[in-house]
């Protein structure tokens, strides 16, 4: 099955703010007793954004004016700590389907990018001006041009940086290795058939 090519991905944003962010903030461990990732969304940032008795806390992602953003502004280092996968796949699963920060995590952006989710990063001047505009205005829209490596806002385009592996399978819908295995399940067989130890 031929998955989309993801060129460019635009949505209203939410700034997250703050600097190694990581995995046990995003998704904390006790809710990835789960057999599937569905229902996953519901528990992003759940320690900062809800008090011990379910009470909601002051946190971007509560504020009404970004119910309906697309894409997350963090800082540096983002999904640092465990590697695990349920981290973006809350991210994604809460509707979100981008990451822009100063730099990532290496096994967090690896998962993320499996999933079609883009994780591009700024330079610390661009991705400081952008977290303003997003705090400052909560409707504007944000272009992610992968193709020219641009991220625009508003009348502003920053250069964004995007591992060129990365970026050619986004661009060539090949971001999910497990498709790609199904996808050529006849040449493994036929090269397993081959095998005489097999």
């Amino acid at each position: 099955m031929a998955l989309d090519k993801i060129e460019k991905i635009s949505g209203k944003a939410v700034c997250v703010p703050g600097n190694d962010i990581d995995t046990d903030r995003i998704i904390p461990a006790r809710f990835m007793k789960c057999v599937t990732f569905d229902g996953l969304g519901e528990f992003l940032f759940h320690d900062v954004r809800f008090d011990d008795s379910g009470q909601s806390r002051e946190h971007p992602l509560n504020d009404p004016r970004h119910k309906e953003a697309s894409i997350i502004v963090s800082g540096m280092n983002f999904g640092c700590g465990s590697s695990r996968e349920h981290a973006p796949q809350s991210i994604y699963r809460a509707g979100y389907r981008a990451v822009i920060a100063g730099n990532f995590a290496e096994i967090f952006f690896g998962n993320s990018v499996n999933l079609g989710m883009p994780c591009v990063s700024l330079a610390q001047d661009s991705l400081a001006e952008l977290q303003q505009l997003v705090s400052s205005n909560p409707e504007m829209e944000i272009e992610i041009d992968i193709l020219s490596r641009k991220v625009l806002a508003e009348d502003r385009h920053y250069d964004l940086s995007l591992p060129d592996g990365a970026r050619d399978s986004l661009l060539n819908g090949t971001y999910d290795p497990l498709d790609e295995l199904l996808e050529n399940s006849h040449n493994i067989e036929a090269t397993a058939s081959s095998l005489h130890y097999v």
